[in-house]
């Protein structure tokens, strides 16, 4: 992932590819992690941009807690689960080599930094149609207009990814295969989600405060990435219960994607966790 905060991108990616290499008889595949962070850029600028007209429409302050905070970072590499389920349902996914990293997917300070920049802007031009009675369908259409330069930013910055591609491929038997013309979602419907559906998934978590129960869900208000997507959801479970389903999964053969707070014990010089740090 290098200088982004991409882990969750590569985290699915390399799992999906497991059974996809099984399946398809390959010695060495790679998603490409560039096209996934791509559309997430372009689709949480749209959904930060709706929420902004969403807490406008509820009367929220814009300086409350509730609109600082989505304006304190619009654009993180970070992300959830369910995150995840939106854009591969969407976009799809192809071949690193169809749609291989740039500068800035490797090192997204300076684009983010831009967008962050544009999209507060364009935030506050957002909150001024309110305050001026302008009619939702007009600040709809501006929202539009906007994202057309938000295009222009991540476009710059990532390239665009082709809308199909031809994959090209020797299996493990030295047996040439060619797969396209074909687009991402079809790549994804035809020949991953058979064996790596990312619906088939739960996401667990252990939030052991006690105003959060387990056995239940939980969500967050106003965090996604895809206007019209499913919604973050949390399945609160003991912590017994995820060791237990991990140890079964990997017995399984199956890789599971997990996120966890490693900051506090991550050796950055060695690269490694260190549980006495």
């Amino acid at each position: 992932q290098k200088s982004t905060g991409r882990c969750w991108n590569f985290a699915v990616h390399n799992a999906m590819r497991i059974p996809f290499m099984k399946q398809w008889n390959i010695e060495e595949f790679e998603f490409s992690q560039a096209h996934f962070f791509y559309w997430d850029k372009i689709e949480r600028s749209y959904y930060f941009l709706n929420n902004i007209v969403e807490t406008a429409k509820r009367g929220e302050d814009v300086n409350g807690r509730l609109v600082s905070f989505l304006l304190s970072d619009p654009i993180g590499d970070g992300g959830q689960w369910d995150m995840i389920v939106n854009i591969i349902n969407k976009h799809g996914v192809m071949p690193k080599k169809c749609f291989p990293e740039s500068f800035s997917s490797e090192s997204s300070g300076r684009m983010n930094a831009i967008l962050k920049s544009k999209l507060r802007e364009y935030a506050k031009i957002i909150r001024e149609l309110f305050t001026a009675g302008t009619a939702e369908t007009d600040i709809q259409a501006k929202v539009d207009q906007q994202m057309h330069e938000i295009y222009n930013i991540v476009g710059i910055c990532l390239g665009i990814p082709p809308v199909t591609f031809t994959w090209e491929y020797y299996d493990k038997n030295k047996k040439y295969n060619s797969v396209g013309p074909i687009s991402g979602v079809e790549f994804y419907e035809k020949f991953v989600k058979p064996y790596f559906n990312v619906e088939d998934k739960v996401c667990l978590v252990t939030d052991p405060r006690p105003s959060n129960e387990f056995g239940k869900g939980y969500t967050v208000d106003c965090l996604g990435n895809v206007v019209g997507g499913r919604p973050v959801f949390y399945n609160n479970q003991p912590v017994d219960v995820l060791i237990d389903l991990v140890a079964k999964s990997l017995k399984d053969g199956e890789p599971v994607w997990f996120g966890c707070e490693v900051s506090k014990r991550l050796a950055l010089a060695h690269g490694i966790e260190d549980l006495d740090l």
